[in-house]
């Protein structure tokens, strides 16, 4: 059986598996993508001086905005229904205009200039908090230029978390000591002209004006020198800043770059639309701007046609080869279900059995025109931030192209296991981890599991290497919980090898329950399995399962997608409309096999619905499951108390 990972010799400890590495690095790790690249700034001049004259970011812009009224049907109380006109804001843009990768150096090296003008100096901190664009990639790379730290935050993040950032990264102690705004777009000139009377305020025109009337020489950095402090979406608490140095993001490019060599040829094109200050996002486009790929922005309102008018959508407009995230697509029509059904199942056994090339009549048939959804062109796409089901990731192979699984974390730059395109029937597996890091697991034993199990050794997965966060940004107690001394990421993911020497998460360390009969609860299988009901039931837009170590059974809160139902709490509070989600629940719990006290005794419909913006979502869009069960606390108190009987079988 061909190994995608090799142990170290002689590691393994009485708590601690054997150290593996990838396949490509078993004697040394990848540090960078290549000789003389060490830092951001190298990757822009490279990029710069190898693909000058080729397309690099490309962007569109706005050409009208368009107001439609809809007629929307509200559900009232006392099982009513009212109708009502909503208007509906979209978009017409222009094709994509592009900058190349000279044109990118060059206005880099002026908005760096115009950086300095303004009062910035080597070392000194800068946030961008912008959706992802051109503009947001080309303010990281001038950063570089003066070896400035640019600090991250989620245009999601709302006022509450931007102010925590820029406080702690002293931008701003509630703003008073910010001196600078510069802003992209199209400004309100009322907001301007408040703005003015506080801070000086700047288009990036006049940022670009600036630099070139007082060009500044560069000052490279150096690989320790800090790129940037990107505040996590954290679940338990404030948003915390993991410290990246150049030399961090760099290692992280070159075990990317080495794994996708034998993918990319450098002449595609890949839609960039997650988030920048997500640092997903960030290493794939660094990945590729070294790469000489084309980027072109597209925005998660915008995607699609229906999402715009007068135009194509930003992923059939574009029509790209690679993508970081899972587009949606639409599914046939009931009338040709049958016929869809028996060619997907023949073509996920063609494929499971190494003869996906003969598929070819399949895709001319029935699944081109979903191809042609996401343009027609797409070779690849890679999943990571969040787990990817098994169902969604057989659909996309199967219908439209190929969809690797990913898996990393802030803390070590994004990318610790990239999924082998070749081995994308293996649903749900990872791969080794990849060159630029080495990984063992540590036994949990609370949890029962143990680097010595067989045939898979399971435990908490730890990694060391290049990519490895300096640590949480003044924030020390923090940083030693989760490195060791010796330089080991503890991740708090609880993951197992398979025999090829890939990985596979199974579950998270801090999920577990110990409920009053005795009986252990994972949240993680829970939330896994029910995080993806709306693929099944459409009425289910969010849940968070909860358990209580003084009770004995699970109970769900659930968002109804329907916002009519959500309006009205008195739909929500009903006991008939509660027991049909349960029954739901306990079907799917009985259709995957869970132990009767995994199965949810009591469900609460909230009428509220989880945002970022009130705190039940992060920026990311996880749960913030803390702060749902403080808001719930009273009716999760009153479900408790009705103590329902646990089942002894589903």
């Amino acid at each position: 059986m061909p190994q995608r990972s090799v142990e170290v010799p002689n590691t393994a400890t009485a708590t601690s598996g054997a150290i593996r590495r990838s396949i490509l690095s078993p004697k040394e790790l990848t540090a960078r993508p290549a000789e003389g690249i060490n830092t951001v700034y190298d990757i822009l001049v490279s990029s710069g001086k190898k693909y000058a004259n080729k397309d690099a970011l490309g962007a569109r812009r706005i050409v009208d905005t368009i107001k439609e009224q809809k007629e929307v049907t509200k559900k009232i109380p006392g099982g009513g229904e009212v109708k009502e006109m909503k208007t509906w804001t979209y978009f017409e843009l222009s094709p994509y205009s592009w900058m190349t990768f000279g044109e990118v150096k060059s206005l880099a090296l002026t908005y760096g200039s115009g950086l300095r003008a303004l009062g910035l100096n080597p070392t000194d901190k800068m946030t961008v908090y912008a959706e992802t664009s051109r503009d947001w990639m080309l303010m990281a790379l001038s950063a570089s230029t003066q070896n400035l730290t640019i600090t991250t935050a989620y245009a999601t993040l709302g006022e509450e978390g931007l102010l925590y950032s820029l406080q702690e990264c002293e931008i701003a102690k509630s703003c008073p000591l910010v001196k600078n705004v510069i802003y992209n777009g199209a400004g309100d000139a009322a907001v301007l002209e408040s703005l003015a009377t506080q801070v000086k305020v700047l288009s990036l025109d006049e940022l670009k004006a600036l630099g070139e009337a007082t060009p500044f020489e560069p000052v490279p950095p150096t690989a320790e020198d800090l790129a940037c402090i990107m505040y996590t979406s954290g679940s338990t608490g404030p948003p915390k800043g993991v410290m990246l140095t150049h030399g961090n993001i760099v290692a992280t490019v070159g075990g990317a770059y080495t794994f996708l060599k034998p993918y990319i040829n450098g002449d595609e094109v890949i839609l960039a639309f997650l988030p920048l200050a997500h640092i997903l996002e960030m290493a794939v486009e660094m990945t590729f701007i070294f790469f000489g790929v084309s980027i072109g922005y597209g925005g998660v309102k915008t995607l699609t046609d229906s999402s715009v008018r007068n135009c194509k959508g930003d992923i059939r407009e574009l029509r790209p080869h690679l993508l970081a995230g899972v587009p949606q697509i639409q599914a046939s029509p009931p009338t040709v279900q049958k016929l869809f059904n028996t060619a997907y199942n023949l073509k996920w056994w063609l494929m499971s059995n190494g003869m996906g090339a003969l598929a070819g009549p399949l895709d001319a048939l029935i699944f081109n025109k979903i191809k042609d959804q996401v343009g027609g062109r797409l070779k690849l796409a890679l999943s990571g931030g969040a787990p990817l089901p098994k169902s969604t990731q057989q659909f996309m192979n199967i219908t439209s192209t190929t969809l690797v699984n990913g898996y990393g974390m802030t803390e070590c730059s994004a990318v610790m296991s990239i999924q082998e395109p070749t081995m994308v029937t293996k649903l749900g597996i990872l791969n080794g981890p990849t060159s630029a890091l080495e990984a063992k697991l540590v036994d949990v034993p609370e949890m029962g599991y143990s680097s010595k199990n067989l045939p898979k050794p399971q435990g908490e997965l730890w990694v060391r290497g290049g990519s490895v966060m300096k640590g949480y940004y003044k924030q020390p107690a923090l940083t030693k919980e989760a490195l060791t001394d010796d330089g080991w990421l503890m991740t708090g993911d609880i993951a197992e090898w398979n025999e090829d020497g890939t990985l596979q998460i199974i579950d998270r360390k801090k999920n577990l329950v110990k409920l009053a009969n005795g009986e252990y609860v994972l949240f993680n299988p829970l939330t896994l399995t029910f995080e993806f009901l709306p693929l099944t039931f459409p009425f289910v837009q969010n849940i968070c399962v909860h358990a209580d170590s003084e009770k004995s059974y699970c109970v769900a809160l659930i968002v109804p997608v329907e916002a009519q139902i959500r309006a009205v709490p008195e739909i929500c509070a009903r006991k008939e409309v509660r027991d049909k989600v349960l029954a739901s629940l306990k079907d799917v719990a009985k259709s995957v096999g869970f132990k009767p006290a995994e199965v949810v005794g009591q469900v609460h419909l909230c009428h509220e619905e989880w945002t970022p913006q009130n705190g039940l979502l992060t920026a990311a869009m996880k749960l913030q499951r803390k702060q749902i069960v403080t808001k719930h606390k009273k009716e999760l108190a009153s479900y408790m108390e009705a103590n329902p009987r646990v089942p002894t079988h589903i």
